[in-house]
């Protein structure tokens, strides 16, 4: 399994956590196991490989970053989506956001532009081509005005 497929495992889970009651380590502890990737492999391709020790760090770090900074994300995110409600915006579309900007802003060792070209690889498998662009826009003015020191 490589980076970019951990990546989006942990968008996934950040989709779930957005509609459960469930913390973010609850749904690690339940999700992260063999039997779990086994299970979700017959749907989806992805998880035929078990995370090796690396891919499964990337994905809790991510996960519970989320799940630990969300009410942060989401002010960002509602703070660049003008014009948009936050409760109107995907709820795939979010959850890649969340992701991303959680790497931009607390995991300074992945590059802003890997982050965010990630997050649109990620985005045109889910979503069409008018929430990528949004997707895009979104973390781009992101990054220029929160964090603009980092590029």
């Amino acid at each position: 399994m490589n980076r970019s497929t951990a990546r989006e495992i942990a968008v996934h889970f950040a989709f779930e956590l957005a509609f459960s009651d469930e913390k973010a380590q609850q749904l690690l502890e339940r999700e992260l196991t063999a039997d779990s990737f086994a299970q979700r492999a017959q749907d989806e391709p992805m998880y035929a490989e078990f995370p090796g020790q690396g891919e499964l760090e990337y994905i809790t770090k991510l996960v519970l970053g989320v799940g630990g900074h969300g009410a942060e994300l989401d002010g960002y995110i509602a703070k660049y989506a003008k014009g948009w409600k936050f409760s109107r915006i995907d709820r795939v579309a979010s959850a890649i956001m969340r992701v991303t900007m959680y790497e931009i802003l607390y995991m300074p060792e992945v590059p802003n532009k890997v982050a965010i070209n990630e997050a649109v690889e990620i985005a045109k498998k889910y979503v069409d081509d008018d929430i990528v662009k949004f997707i895009n826009g979104i973390l781009g003015s992101f990054v220029r005005s929160e964090v603009p020191e980092q590029e």
